[in-house]
């Protein structure tokens, strides 16, 4: 009989328990006692339902306070010297030092640099390494998990990152690789700890070897895994997930390892190669429930798909999850506003362990076949790509820059925000009382109105040269169009954590999309007549709406990317209509929705590029387009960057200290259009100096010549209060201005 598991399980609660629980404490309202209780209710929550879908072991060590590879760095002693200070006994605090730049013990101090989890929109604290770097196992976090778990009768499997892919994930030093032979002694001595405690198994995370290794990558591989298994007194399984295995996938299977997990919904053409490489004694994991999206799975295909491998290999078999399900919602059942036709095709993690329970019973001899799901006609991504060939607007922007700069005036710099203002609670209050019926149209209205005109009063008395309306009316940034948008399903709890205590909710698309009516313009035009200053438009970019939303799974993303791009291009049209001059289309996820694989970018970027044009393409010379990227690793699609054609860029570079500067600014040809690096990191409470931002400015204009250079934070301010953002924006315009001032004497010397 084929066995059941998964490689992690949300951890948020099914109520976002632990955010609450994270923020309460950061505010000093409750103490690290109450915070731990929180975190031991939820993984006691999240280890029951396992056991209640009849899972063969129950997944431990996917628990974090943060970040599960910020974990890994504190286990292993990779703590930066700032850190260090204040540390004393609060590791806790340390830790929350180290992910935020701030706790409630310890002095302020430059947070760890966060960028994306692969492919995904999770976010994770990127290991800091250093030449002399030194690692010490510090696991008892891990280890307690462990016990706690078995003291509750569950039958553990711990999860580490493999100690390759940790290797990968870090930054500091030319290759990290050099670090192995001092890591993986405190793998070793991990191993053997996790099998004194009475581990059975461990599943160790290599996701790595779904991308285009290195050959020096590629050949660690043998003699780290020999030297796990001589040393590991437990059984190792090792998962890997995202994308196919393809040339890694006779290395994966040749490792000495008593088990190899499979993502079968990435890479379903491998399946059949898996038993034929599969090792007499080892398990064979199949990853077929999709953990990173809400529709339910098709049951029917999987069970003939896997019947002649349940045959021959019986429990042997392992069928769970393609990936964690941190990428999954936690529990439908939470949900009291859907459709009971929506909420049919629908499963949560907490569904998803049935939906593996179910297939495991499908598969036992003599079972009846599961009914088929009905497939649907759809156009082809060749179909869309021919679309959208010819997308570039009617001029180059060496002949719209002129114009522009003659329209605007703007001075030398000019200062601006990326769009967000913080979300009151008082807002917040106010959008539920009218989601609630409680308050009427006019009165929801009214008071959008009155946060927009204070948005736009507090800008001009900071002397910001580009104002935004601070989109008081959203609740995020992709879930507020989804929203506006025919096509979409919309969720009540389908919170999914994107980095530490921020959740996002993403739009379910589930049909054909399009504009019913303007979604954004009567805000943009309010604004704009509260100001003779130029106040831009801000939209969501079709992209960054298709990956960050829950697509559909029977077509293809670039059909739903050209749906959303007619929509926007609507929205584009009449926002120019009413007089928005400046229009930002935001794509911070266009990186994050590139194949893991270099053979799969140019079919993507055919059509992801071309669906940012198409919103764009029929915009006036004199209508400025921005956009906004953050938190993405530039260097391999600089080529696209520059495809967008928009006028000005704004990208996240604060936390990465200011790394991804040279990508934009020429070594591998640069950005040619304007740029506005952010300036400071609007993800820590810190407020940064003014001659910290002087600096800043001055190290930029060392590469990028002062006509094209922008000034802004490093994204979007609605997690921040307004007297973080007031000091920050406030610092921001006089470190410009005292920059500014340099320039003039320096050209009239």
């Amino acid at each position: 009989m084929a066995q059941t598991h998964i490689l992690g399980y949300p951890r948020i609660g099914a109520q976002r328990e632990l955010k609450r629980a994270q923020e309460a404490y950061w505010k000093g309202e409750i103490d690290q006692k109450a915070l731990r209780a929180v975190g031991a209710q939820v993984r006691s929550q999240n280890w029951r339902a396992q056991q209640q879908a009849g899972l063969a072991y129950t997944t431990v060590g996917d628990f974090a306070w943060y970040d599960q590879v910020l974990n890994h760095s504190l286990m292993f002693g990779v703590v930066p010297e700032r850190f260090a200070v204040d540390a004393a006994d609060n590791k806790l605090d340390q830790y929350f030092r180290m992910a935020r730049g701030r706790a409630p013990s310890g002095a302020p101090v430059a947070a760890s640099a966060m960028t994306k989890w692969f492919d995904t929109n999770y976010h994770y604290l990127v290991p800091e390494f250093s030449a002399d770097q030194e690692f010490a196992l510090d696991s008892e976090w891990l280890l307690e998990e462990v016990r706690e778990a078995q003291s509750l009768g569950h039958n553990v499997k711990p999860v580490v990152i493999g100690p390759l892919t940790y290797l990968w994930l870090g930054r500091g030093v030319e290759n990290p690789l050099d670090l192995l032979p001092k890591l993986l002694p405190q793998y070793l001595a991990l191993l053997a700890q996790l099998a004194d405690a009475a581990a059975q198994w461990v599943q160790i995370d290599e996701p790595i070897l779904g991308l285009d290794l290195p050959a020096q990558w590629r050949d660690a591989f043998a003699p780290t895994y020999a030297a796990l298994a001589n040393a590991s007194g437990s059984k190792l399984l090792l998962a890997s997930y995202f994308s196919p295995l393809r040339e890694n996938f006779d290395l994966a299977f040749a490792l000495p390892v008593d088990g190899v997990h499979i993502d079968a919904v990435r890479a379903p053409e491998e399946l059949a190669s898996t038993v034929g490489a599969l090792g007499r004694q080892q398990v064979l994991s199949v990853g077929v429930i999709n953990g990173r999206n809400v529709w339910r799975t098709d049951l029917a295909h999987w069970q003939r798909a896997l019947a002649p491998l349940a045959e021959q290999l019986g429990e042997r078999l392992w069928l769970s999850a393609s990936c964690s399900l941190l990428h999954s919602p936690v529990d439908l059942t939470t949900e009291s506003g859907l459709a009971e036709s929506d909420r049919q095709r629908l499963a949560y993690a907490r569904q998803k362990l049935d939906e593996l329970n179910a297939l495991q019973q499908a598969l036992l001899p003599g079972a009846a076949q599961l009914a088929d799901t009905a497939k649907t006609e759809s156009r082809s991504e060749a179909e869309v790509r021919a679309e959208l060939a010819n997308t570039w607007r009617a001029q180059p922007f060496s002949e719209r820059v002129a114009v522009q700069r003659a329209r605007w005036e703007l001075p030398l710099l000019p200062t601006t925000t990326i769009g967000s203002f913080p979300q009151t609670d008082v807002l917040r209050q106010v959008r539920k009382q009218f989601r609630n019926g409680e308050i009427s149209t006019q009165d929801y209205h009214d008071h959008l109105r009155a946060e927009i005109a204070e948005a736009i009063r507090r800008q001009e008395i900071l002397g910001l040269d580009v104002l935004v309306h601070g989109e008081a009316e959203r609740n995020d940034m992709v879930e507020y169009f989804g929203e506006q948008l025919d096509g979409f399903i919309h969720t009540g709890n389908g919170w999914v954590q994107s980095y530490g205590s921020r959740c996002v909710k993403p739009p379910i698309i589930a049909g054909d999309i399009s504009r019913p009516q303007p979604m954004t313009v009567q805000w943009s035009a309010y604004a704009q007549s509260q100001s003779k200053k130029p106040v831009k438009g801000m939209l969501t970019g079709p992209v960054t709406i298709l990956n960050w939303s829950f697509p559909r799974e029977d077509i293809p993303r670039a059909v739903s990317c050209l749906q959303i791009a007619r929509a926007l291009r609507e929205e584009v049209r009449d926002l120019e209509a009413a007089g928005i001059g400046i229009i930002q289309i935001d794509e911070p996820a266009l990186r994050e929705g590139v194949p893991l694989r270099a053979s799969g970018h140019d079919d993507y970027f055919a059509w992801a590029v071309g669906c940012f044009r198409y919103t764009c393409s029929e915009v006036k010379a004199e209508t400025q387009i921005h956009t906004h990227m953050c938190y993405s690793n530039f260097n391999s699609i600089m080529d696209a960057i520059v495809a967008l054609d928009a006028d000005v860029i704004t990208i996240e570079s604060a936390r990465s200290d200011l790394r991804l500067l040279q990508v934009f600014a020429g070594e591998q040809g640069g950005y040619p259009n304007e740029i506005g690096p952010g300036i400071y990191d609007i993800h820590s409470p810190n407020v940064p100096e003014r001659a910290e931002l002087v600096a800043r400015l001055q190290q930029l204009l060392e590469v990028i010549p002062a006509e094209k250079l922008w000034v802004n934070p490093d994204c979007g301010l609605k997690t921040r209060n307004w007297a973080e953002v007031g000091s920050a924006l406030l610092n921001m315009v006089e470190a410009t201005r005292t920059v500014r001032a340099g320039l003039t004497l320096a050209e009239s010397a």
